[in-house]
């Protein structure tokens, strides 16, 4: 049985920067491996968000693993509840609640500063405790990304993502439609309760942003995708710090793969993220390995992040792999973002991403390192993101 590897740096691909000489953040990075992938293989470029769906990585990592938003996406919070476990009736709706940092009206900070799961957790316990009702369920995440569920409740609103609103007025972006009188009520009262909650005030005195808000977006019913193993026939794992992905991976059958360390930012564990794959080769057919930290320097606005990201990545986590995979009879590897982030939006982009393939059968048709430009010659352009997946184990 061929072996497959799919390295997924989110957010990576970028518009052309000034700091780095008109490069992009890919094409300035040092990425001897990914190069090596795209030089020995195959690059094109993938629509992975389709026309007139936002260009969240839900989206984008759906059409990713091979199936189509626009049948199976259901929203973004349901898919985080698979990879809790939450189950969701067929009146229940789900919310992503994140911890926010608002200044002057203004949508600050996505994150909260990048608040600790550990300080997060003491301040989604109090609001649950304080402004939750029977029917409502707070359920405590990963630093500031975490949950509310209504239970037997009905909604027809718009939400708004906060990382892809930074600086922009709240107030242009609160819920609106049917029951958003209700997402906002619980925004308000818990921003009161946040004012003046310990947590924040030892993080104002320490000149870290306080988790001064929640923001409720992302909203969505049960979500239910085909296994992968009957789809394509194989067996999959994967390793991610998001819950994002480890609910999609979870609703598509794949085996979910610890690793500790791994937090979802730049300072995560890469070295132990590579080694887990190539332990997990061992044991399954296709191993996917999701990296959050360049989405997260892009919603940042750090251009120099984001590079030592994507560097990181390289050299501690598609370089081993490689080197481990290209030991078996036969193998296949891919490596492309799930969307692009421009560092000069700072938001995610509906624009097409590279990719670059490479392995048993995949001759190459233009030659170059890895890099938009690159990919945007070879003339090879999947316009369906859920196909790539086919081309990629059978093309």
């Amino acid at each position: 049985m061929r072996k497959h590897v799919i390295i997924v740096p989110d957010g990576a691909a970028d518009e052309q920067l000034a700091q780095f000489g008109g490069k992009t953040v890919i094409e300035a990075a040092s990425t001897p491996n990914m190069d090596k992938i795209a030089m020995m293989g195959r690059q094109g470029l993938v629509h992975n968000v389709p026309e007139g769906m936002e260009p969240g990585s839900d989206v984008a990592m759906m059409s990713l693993l091979g199936y189509d938003p626009a049948r199976y996406y259901t929203g973004r919070a349901p898919i985080e509840a698979a990879a809790k476990k939450i189950r969701l009736g067929p009146r229940d709706w789900a919310f992503r609640c994140n911890l926010v940092t608002i200044a002057d009206g203004l949508m600050a900070d996505h994150s909260a500063g990048h608040i600790t799961t550990q300080e997060a957790a003491s301040l989604i316990k109090d609001i649950a405790s304080i402004v939750g009702r029977p029917g409502i369920e707070f359920y405590v995440g990963v630093s500031y990304r975490h949950l509310v569920i209504f239970r037997d409740t009905d909604f027809e609103v718009q939400t708004y993502p906060p990382h892809d609103y930074l600086g922009k007025p709240v107030e242009d972006i609160l819920p609106r439609g049917k029951g958003a009188e209700l997402l906002r009520d619980l925004m308000a009262r818990s921003a009161q309760l946040l004012a003046d909650h310990q947590v924040n005030q030892v993080r104002t005195d320490l000149g870290e942003n306080p988790a001064n808000a929640i923001w409720l977006w992302g909203q969505g019913r049960h979500t239910v995708l085909e296994r992968f193993e009957k789809r394509f026939g194989i067996k999959g794992a994967a390793i991610t710090a998001v819950d994002l992905v480890r609910g999609l991976a979870r609703l598509v059958g794949f085996e979910l793969i610890e690793v500790e360390g791994a937090t979802g930012f730049f300072e995560t564990n890469y070295a132990g993220k590579g080694q887990a794959a190539i332990e997990a080769l061992g044991t399954y057919d296709l191993v996917l390995v999701h990296i959050e930290a360049p989405d997260e320097a892009s919603h940042q606005g750090d251009a120099d992040l984001k590079k030592a990201a994507l560097e990181r990545i390289d050299q501690l986590i598609v370089g081993p792999v490689l080197d481990a995979l290209t030991a078996y009879p036969a193998w296949r590897i891919m490596v492309l973002p799930d969307h692009p982030t421009p560092i000069r939006t700072r938001a995610h982009s509906e624009d097409p991403v590279p990719f670059a393939m490479a392995g048993e059968g995949i001759d190459g048709l233009v030659k170059g390192p890895f890099s938009e430009s690159v990919a945007s010659k070879a003339g090879l352009v999947i316009e369906s993101g859920h196909q790539l997946m086919d081309y990629f184990l059978r093309g």
